[in-house]
């Protein structure tokens, strides 16, 4: 019997929003100075997840916009904890591979990377031993020394996708990272994620993709989720047919 890296049973996760709105905040509604009104609503966006995942399986997340993808990615990586239900992650090693996540406006590009490999788990020494290698991946040359704030959208990504791919973790979570940068850029961490997948047989890999060809070209199996309730979970050519179907 093979070994789940993953155990979830009965997840669940809600999310409160409250907005104050007065008369200095909106556009097409007037209050009184010093009126305020107060709305608040609650996301159920996570409902009774039961699943396992097999170690070493690359598995798609697919859905459509709100249906809980890139929150039950935070939940695997500790980011998020459920409000009931269980969760196993059965490694310590697990990278979340989401551009821009922990960065510092106010520091450089190099020292963004030491945070971040930090956080990921890696210690100084280890950051040491690939901060070349990402570096130069990132094709930012001497801006990797200016603060984060100065950097264009597209240089943000780039020095966040370099950081992230060039963990190597048991467990790697993928949210929608299959566009960034310019073509040639794009190409080159296309092939990057695809080594990351394929160098380690043990490797699990959970991807959110709204490209339905690359979950077809990359997964052994596909979780679909919609408005944060599982559809249904199996082969990928099988599960993803079906959402072709449902979407269309």
């Amino acid at each position: 019997m093979s070994e789940n890296i993953i155990e979830a049973k009965n997840i669940n996760l809600k999310y409160k929003f409250v907005q104050s709105l007065n008369f200095r905040n909106s556009l097409f509604q007037t209050f009184k100075k010093g009126e305020k009104e107060k709305r608040s609503k609650t996301v159920h966006a996570l409902k009774d997840l039961t699943f396992n995942i097999e170690r070493g399986k690359t598995i798609g997340l697919i859905g459509g916009n709100g249906a809980g993808k890139s929150t039950l990615l935070r939940i695997f990586a500790n980011v998020y904890e459920p409000d009931s239900g269980e969760i196993s992650i059965n490694t310590d090693s697990v990278s979340l591979l989401a551009l821009g996540a922990g960065f510092q406006n106010d520091l450089p590009g190099i020292d963004n990377i030491y945070m971040n490999g930090i956080l990921l788990g890696l210690s100084k020494k280890e950051v040491d031993e690939k901060i070349d290698e990402i570096v130069e991946f990132s094709e930012l040359g001497e801006f990797i020394y200016a603060p984060l704030r100065t950097y264009s959208s597209g240089m943000r990504t780039k020095l966040a996708f370099s950081i992230a791919s060039h963990i190597e973790p048991d467990l790697m979570l993928i949210d929608e990272v299959f566009s960034v940068g310019d073509a040639r850029f794009k190409k080159k961490s296309d092939a990057k994620i695809r080594s990351l997948i394929n160098e380690n047989e043990k490797r699990t890999v959970i991807m959110v993709s709204h490209s339905l060809g690359v979950i077809e070209d990359l997964c052994d199996e596909v979780i679909w989720l919609e408005k944060g309730s599982l559809v249904e979970i199996g082969e990928t050519k099988e599960i993803v047919k079906k959402y072709r179907e449902f979407m269309s």
